[in-house]
C-alpha cells in the first residue's frame, strides 16, 4: 500500500484500524468532518507518535471535490465515513441519506477516476434488519427498519453496482454489532458501563434484542484482511462472532464484571418504535473464515473486561446522566 486512506478517520472504529495499520508502517492519510475547533475525534486519543504521522485532510463527504483530493494519491481507501446513530436518523433522516448515499457516491466516483487499487467500503448487520433466519448469512434479505439502516444500503448497492458497471476493485466488510475503547456513549455498552461504575441503577430502553457483539480489535483486523486480499472483490463479507446475547443478558454480565449490586431500569423514551426496532442479529461469519482467514480473537468476557478496564480510566469523556442519541 502506497498510501491509504481512511475516511470517517475521527470516528471509533476508524481510530483502531488506523492504530493497527500504524503500527504495520503504512503510510496513513485520514479524512475527517471539518470542524472549527480543529477536532480530529479520536485521532486525538491516539499514541503521539502515531497520530503525528497521520496526514489529515478535513471536509465533508458530500463535497465531491474534498473527498476527490483526500483520495487523490492513495493506492488503499477504507470508506468508513458515515452518519450512525439509529435514533439521531429518526430525528434527521435527509441528513443520513445526504451523507451515507451521496457520500459514498463521491468516494466511489473519486476511487474510480482516480484509479485506486483497492476499496473496502463498510456496511453494517442493521441492513438485514431483524433476522428472517439465523444465523444471518450475506444471502439473507436486507430490510431499511430505519433511516439509518435504508442509507446504508443504498451504499452497499452503490458499492455493488460499481463493481458491476465498472469493474472498480471494491469489497464491502458487514461488521455485526462492535463495541471497544473510544465508542461514543450513544451506543449501549458504553450506556450499560458508564452508569454501572458510577451509580446504583442502569437506565435502557428495550432489553429483550440480541446482539451479536464483537471486539472492535477483531473489526479491524477483519478490514485489514479484506484490503490485503484480490480473491473477494465485489463481494459482501459478515464480520462476526456467531454467538449473540439479550440486551439484558448483557447489563447483567457487565454489573457481575463490575461486582457490585446494581438494579436495571427500563425508560420508554429509550424505546424505538416497533416495526423500527431490529430484534435479532446473529452473524453466520464462514464466508470471513474462508475467504479472509479471518476468526474473532476476543470472547466477550475478554472484551468487555478490557473495555470496562479502558471506560474506569476514561469516565471524563462521558455525559453518564445523559441520553445521547
Amino acid at each position: 500500500m502506497k498510501k491509504t486512506l481512511v475516511t470517517g478517520g475521527g470516528g471509533f472504529i476508524a481510530s483502531h484500524l488506523i492504530e493497527r495499520l500504524a503500527a504495520s508502517g503504512t503510510a496513513l492519510r485520514a479524512f475527517v468532518r471539518y470542524n472549527s475547533r480543529n477536532d480530529y475525534g479520536n485521532i486525538e486519543h491516539l499514541p503521539v507518535d502515531i497520530k503525528n504521522n497521520i496526514e489529515i485532510f478535513s471536509g465533508d463527504l458530500k463535497d465531491g471535490e474534498a473527498v476527490r483530493k483526500a483520495v487523490s494519491g492513495c493506492d488503499t481507501v477504507f470508506h468508513l465515513g458515515a452518519l450512525i446513530a439509529i435514533p439521531y436518523s429518526y430525528i434527521n433522516p435527509l441528513d443520513f441519506v445526504q451523507t451515507n448515499v451521496l457520500g459514498t457516491a463521491n468516494v466511489l466516483n473519486a476511487c474510480l477516476d482516480l484509479g485506486v487499487s483497492k476499496i473496502v467500503h463498510i456496511s453494517t448487520s442493521e441492513v438485514y434488519g431483524t433476522a428472517k433466519y439465523t444465523p444471518i448469512d450475506e444471502k439473507h434479505p436486507i430490510q431499511g427498519q430505519s433511516p439509518y439502516s435504508a442509507s446504508k444500503i443504498g451504499a452497499d448497492k452503490l458499492a455493488e453496482s460499481y463493481y458491476r458497471s465498472f469493474n472498480l476493485p471494491v469489497t464491502t466488510i458487514r461488521p455485526f454489532n462492535t463495541y471497544g475503547p473510544r465508542q461514543s456513549a450513544r451506543a449501549v455498552i458504553p450506556t450499560i458501563i458508564t452508569q454501572a461504575l458510577t451509580g446504583d441503577k442502569i437506565v435502557l430502553g428495550n432489553l429483550t434484542p440480541r446482539r451479536d457483539l464483537l471486539y472492535v480489535k477483531d473489526t479491524a483486523a477483519g478490514m485489514i484482511k479484506a484490503a490485503e486480499s484480490a480473491d473477494n472483490l465485489g463481494l459482501t463479507i459478515n464480520l462476526g462472532t456467531g454467538y449473540d446475547i439479550s440486551i439484558g443478558e448483557l447489563a447483567q454480565k457487565i454489573i457481575q464484571l463490575i461486582g457490585r449490586p446494581i438494579s436495571i431500569e427500563q425508560d420508554k423514551k429509550r424505546i424505538r418504535p416497533d416495526n423500527s426496532e431490529v430484534m435479532r442479529l446473529l452473524a453466520d461469519n464462514s464466508l470471513a473464515k474462508r475467504i479472509l482467514g479471518w476468526q474473532p480473537a476476543y470472547s466477550l468476557d475478554e472484551g468487555l473486561a478490557e473495555y470496562i478496564a479502558w471506560i474506569r480510566g476514561h469516565l471524563h469523556l462521558y455525559k453518564i446522566n445523559q441520553y445521547n442519541l
